[in-house]
């Protein structure tokens, strides 16, 4: 293999000498940045992409990859026990904890945003369905002019990644590294949703992720042996191993060093210093749909007006670079039943907490071994559609609130059914607030600004009380808690949905894939205009799927780590 001239140190840093250490003042003056070595390939952000791709591009031994994440190791027990999630989603050690600016259609109300800062990233603490959105989704984003992003050219990558319980078929993969699993057990309460959701009128389907999505079902989770399967579960253990690829955990990327048009180096920031690693083929921005544009304006590649505001040069005027943010909406129908089939006593009583955690410390069963959300339904708000347009999340739980702060429950047993708007019109933003790397993104989402997008809540909410009617829960039913049976109107359920409603926790799209003057990457997830630069994570959806979105983005990433390599071979 020809090896690439070593190139020169990027000139906008202080040289340092050997072993330099950065002072406490960071980038401040006399500050100099200790040099970390060279390597082929560096990414930044060990996520749900960045563990694909540092696993796919180090396993033919013929590149050295530099995995740079800006969190901590996956050691908190919390991370790998399924139900463990409702602890890691308020935790600081292993969560972002991110907040949006208030949105003005939701009473001003702030958005949660919770996101892994750990290896595997928000694979880590998400709630672990494994869906894909429906097969159009993809074609149109071929329509968009992405070529080799049509379902059929994307469908190897679903399956190349997957090692699904259910087994190989035309849909499905075994042998890959990320386990999908069945259910652990027959729940009484799945199966009684279940059953009210098919009176309600919704078909059963065996599989979301198989011929069609429409319908109900048991949902399928990334674990593995009754414990959560994240990507540095299921690409990193093994992969960690080899020579050729060096992780380095506590290590935030704060700038991306360009030499022209062409990515050369990137910043990062430990707990001791500041240190520079030079990239010989490319930099591979996997910071997440916050992250990723909040590298990419840090190193002046973004819209020239908001960094020129931020006192930062501007090394590519790129607009599209944290807009088109999108995320999938939700809120929740609350019921108090009168049989203890629900996990809320799993936060209310000390007894049940005990007994649970021995059956899953000593057996892995229990309902510890589940993430809770047995039971999904994908529907269409209008039967003219072509497609479903909204989620239901049929949960064995009901909670008061869901925030930073923590998740409360109700204390009695309920259940839930959150209706999720699975084809907003909202779009957003995520911009910097300041030249401080290590300050938190500004997030707008800019939520139900559209009508249509407000009709499609309304009728999930009363499809949800449609199905919470039925005869197999009226046999359960106590009372219905929220909205509550006094918002029966419209314009009842809009001023709740306004009052209650949140994030469901998908965003995509802030570094877009296209060839318009929004678009931030082609379709081989190349920076327009610059050399040697790519983002590979669920920020490049150019429209998002109809579905949850953690399985796309390893898609994305499985199918980058192959354009990536395929690039390299050409150009050696």
């Amino acid at each position: 293999m020809r090896r690439r001239p070593r190139r020169p140190w990027p000139p906008d840093l202080p040289r340092p000498s050997a072993g330099a250490i950065l002072r406490p003042d960071g980038r401040g003056a006399g500050s100099v940045a200790a040099e970390a070595g060279t390597y082929d390939f560096i990414i930044t952000g060990a996520g749900s992409a960045g563990c694909v791709l540092a696993a796919r591009l180090s396993e033919s031994g013929r590149h050295r990859v530099l995995l740079l994440e800006a969190g901590g190791p996956d050691s908190s027990p919390w991370i790998h026990v399924p139900m463990g999630y409702a602890k890691t989603f308020v935790d600081p050690r292993v969560n972002w904890k991110f907040d949006s600016e208030p949105e003005a259609a939701l009473n001003n109300r702030v958005m949660y945003q919770p996101r892994g800062k750990v290896l595997g990233g928000t694979s880590s603490i998400n709630g672990m369905i494994y869906m894909r959105g429906h097969a159009a989704d993809y074609d149109q984003w071929r329509q968009l002019g992405n070529e080799g992003w049509d379902y059929e050219s994307v469908l190897p990558y679903f399956r190349k990644a997957e090692d699904n319980e259910r087994g190989e078929d035309r849909y499905h993969g075994a042998g890959g590294p990320l386990r999908v699993s069945n259910q652990p057990y027959e729940w009484e309460i799945a199966k009684i949703l279940l059953e009210a959701c098919q009176q309600a009128g919704i078909p059963f389907n065996p599989d979301f992720n198989g011929a069609r999505q429409e319908g109900c079902g048991y949902y399928q989770t990334t674990t593995k042996d009754r414990r959560r399967w994240s990507t540095a579960a299921a690409y990193l253990r093994m992969a960690r191993q080899r020579p050729n690829l060096v992780i380095r955990t506590h290590a935030h990327a704060t700038r991306v060093l360009f030499e022209g048009s062409r990515a050369v180096a990137v910043e990062f920031r430990t707990p001791n210093a500041l240190e520079v690693a030079r990239a010989g083929r490319e930099v591979i921005v996997s910071g997440g749909v916050y992250g990723s544009p909040q590298l990419l304006q840090l190193s002046g590649v973004g819209p020239a007006q908001h960094l020129t505001d931020m006192g930062i040069g501007v090394v590519r005027d790129m607009p599209g670079v944290g807009s088109n943010l999108q995320d999938h909406f939700n809120t929740y129908c609350t019921y108090r039943i009168s049989r203890n089939l629900s996990l809320n006593a799993l936060h209310y009583s000390v007894a049940h907490r005990m007994v649970s955690g021995a059956r899953y410390a000593l057996f892995r069963s229990g309902p510890m071994s589940g993430n809770g959300m047995y039971v999904g339904a994908l529907v269409r708000s209008d039967k003219r559609l072509d497609r479903p347009d909204l989620q239901f999340n049929i949960s064995a739980w009901s909670t008061i609130d869901r925030t930073a702060a923590g998740i409360v429950s109700h204390p009695f047993p309920g259940i839930s059914i959150s209706p999720v708007h699975l084809a907003p019109e909202g779009r957003g933003t995520v911009r910097l607030r300041g030249k401080d790397p290590l300050a938190p993104p500004e997030i707008r989402f800019n939520f139900l600004r559209s009508e249509r997008d407000m009709q499609v809540m309304i009728a999930g909410v009363r499809i949800a009380r449609s199905i919470a009617l039925q005869h197999a829960l009226q046999m359960l039913m106590v009372a219905e808690t929220a909205p509550g049976v006094a918002v029966r109107t419209d314009d009842e359920i809009a001023a709740d949905i306004r009052q209650r409603g949140v994030s469901n926790l998908h965003p995509v799209g802030t570094c877009g894939m296209g060839s318009g003057p929004m678009a931030v990457v082609d379709p081989r997830l190349r920076v327009h205009g610059m050399a040697g630069l790519r983002v590979v994570d669920a920020s490049i959806m150019p429209v998002i799927i109809a579905g949850n979105t953690n399985a796309p983005t390893i898609m994305i990433a499985e199918k980058a780590a192959d354009m990536i390599q395929e690039d390299a071979r050409a150009a050696a």
